[in-house]
């Protein structure tokens, strides 16, 4: 915009800057009141910017968190041979929806350099050849619930996003907060006898 001569839309501003103190107090207290289910803050690139204390320990039920390195992308941590991957049941189906979901995230459907960067690792770790950006995947429920397989059993899991209603600053525009909800009744009560508080 600013090449072209038009004022940017959003102000430049970090997004935990002083002046988005309360949108950050706000997060925080989404993060907390979704526990025991993980909670993940991140911007439009899946980077993981903040976490309730449930989400590392959900994924470190899987996957040695500890000995990952680098900057933490939710995606990456999902489309890695030796991180979730292996342990997603509907694995295909689940990489094929992220894949549509972030190219119907991204602004105007044109992902940024960033983005395009992030795409194409993952189709490299995903090893796809559908052109998944026109693929006409049929629907079957409401949701696509992610089935992690754990204790002899495939526990489902969806996600609901939340972002700022009326953002002025390109941080807040970007925040996304990604709940995780039990998507049965036999994956609730496994969650709450793993994780809720004693």
């Amino acid at each position: 915009l600013l090449a072209a001569g038009f004022a940017p839309i959003y102000a430049d501003t970090a997004w935990d800057a002083a002046e988005m103190g309360a949108v950050k107090k706000a997060l925080e207290r989404m993060l907390r009141q979704h526990s025991p289910f993980p909670a993940i803050v991140m911007d439009r690139h899946w980077n993981v910017l903040m976490t309730n204390d449930d989400a590392p320990r959900f994924f470190g039920s899987f996957v040695d968190m500890a000995a990952r390195k680098g900057q933490r992308n939710l995606l990456r941590l999902i489309f890695d041979a030796q991180g979730m991957r292996p342990h997603i049941d509907n694995w295909e189906r689940v990489a094929r929806g992220l894949f549509e979901r972030m190219w119907r995230e991204a602004v105007g459907g044109r992902p940024d350099a960033e983005a395009e960067q992030l795409i194409a690792e993952l189709q490299a770790m995903s090893g796809f050849t559908l052109d998944w950006e026109r693929a006409d995947t049929p629907a079957d429920g409401p949701v696509v619930p992610i089935g992690f397989i754990k204790d002899g059993m495939v526990l489902n899991y969806f996600s609901m996003v939340s972002t700022v209603g009326t953002p002025q600053t390109v941080a807040a525009q970007e925040l996304r907060v990604e709940c995780m909800f039990p998507a049965d009744d036999a994956t609730e009560a496994w969650h709450l006898g793993h994780f809720a508080a004693t």
